[in-house]
């Protein structure tokens, strides 16, 4: 009997062991409902946090083209079951299924990165965040935006990951419209309508020039098999930050698989608990 009962707490005492390496699992975490006003438009989204009084740090998910705060209802439960106040929210007029205030007309990159920086400055007010442990990540057009947001605020973001950003928009576009001539009033684009300020604004964009100061820790995850944003984005903007990582996931595209996807987040949170 002594025997078994040794055997048991030896097996208590690893399991701990175990979730203190492996992060916070079976953390209470709660889900609220949670709006930002940025001017006249206002942002919905899903706040999810531990179940209990301290203050925690904050991650802030950002969606790409077309997509909305579901995308990253995972990976906030993660963040959040690893003690974690994480946020994901629709861009206003960001996707044609946004909850936002807003026309998919009216979006630009610049009003994007608006949207991101206001729930920035909504998030350094909350009782449960530490404010100096604000992070960001961003997926595909989101993360472009959130490279923007660094840019503006780099005092406000404590560091960055950024899943398949698409630091090729301003390419692609000055593609379709060279020089920036004959730029539509509206253009439909894979599913959504979008106007005249994100066309030009795209076109006119100098990723190199936009992006690359930010001076805290940035990591970026991408597919090598990406035939949406190509891999070399990622490979050229690692060289423009002075603390940039990149991790590149073997045969993954523009959207990770579920193991992937399992796998980005773990190197996330390693990445924002050396940070």
């Amino acid at each position: 009997m002594k025997k078994i009962i040794l055997a048991a707490i030896l097996c208590a005492v690893l399991s701990q062991a175990a979730s203190a390496q492996t992060g916070r699992k079976g953390v209470r975490i709660s889900m609220e409902e949670l709006s930002v006003q940025n001017g006249e438009n206002l942002i919905y989204g899903k706040v999810f946090f531990p179940k209990d009084e301290e203050k925690h740090p904050a991650i802030i998910l950002s969606h790409g083209y077309n997509g909305s705060h579901s995308d990253f209802i995972d990976d906030c439960r993660f963040f959040a079951q690893n003690g974690y106040v994480a946020y994901c929210y629709d861009f206003c007029g960001g996707s044609t299924r946004s909850r936002s205030s807003g026309r998919t007309a009216d979006m630009s990159l610049l009003t994007e990165k608006s949207d991101l920086i206001a729930v920035i400055n909504h998030f350094e007010t909350m009782d449960n965040v530490d404010r100096s442990r604000i992070y960001l990540l961003g997926g595909s057009q989101g993360g472009l935006v959130s490279a923007l947001a660094a840019e503006e605020v780099p005092q406000k973001v404590k560091a960055m990951a950024l899943y398949f950003p698409a630091f090729c928009i301003p390419d692609d576009w000055r593609k379709k419209f060279p020089g920036g001539s004959a730029v539509p009033e509206s253009l439909d684009f894979w599913g959504m309508t979008l106007g005249k300020d994100f066309l030009s604004g795209a076109v006119s964009m100098n990723v190199d020039e936009a992006t690359g100061r930010y001076g805290g820790n940035v990591l970026i995850i991408h597919g090598d098999s990406d035939d949406i944003v190509p891999l070399r984005y990622s490979q050229e903007a690692v060289k423009r930050y002075p603390h940039a990582k990149l991790e590149v996931m073997p045969g993954e595209r523009h959207g990770f698989s579920p193991a992937a996807a399992a796998r980005a987040r773990k190197m996330v949170l390693q990445f924002t608990e050396s940070n």
